[in-house]
């Protein structure tokens, strides 16, 4: 275990992506899922595998609060880049 905390590694610098596109991309899949579970509703009920579709729904509402969190967070950022002096 010492040899990943000795302090020799320095941490990487963090991945910047299009996460708006991500967040979305994720979100679509989920509501995909839901949807494709739903005609099955009744099969997933008999065998007590409901949490399974509404997990898809769950995954489903929070992606959509995940996108208006990285559109804000986005729009927020290209602000305070246009607002900082060109050096």
């Amino acid at each position: 275990m010492s040899k990943w905390t000795d302090g020799e590694r320095e941490a990487p610098e963090p991945l910047e992506g299009n996460v708006v596109a991500t967040t979305v991309a994720g979100t679509v899949v989920w509501l995909v899922l839901f949807l494709a579970q739903l005609p099955f509703y009744g099969w997933f009920d008999e065998r007590g595998h409901t949490w399974w579709v509404w997990t898809c729904a769950a995954g489903t509402g929070l992606g959509v609060i995940g996108i208006w969190y990285v559109r804000k967070r986005d729009a927020a950022i290209r602000r305070a880049a246009a607002a900082r002096p060109e050096a």
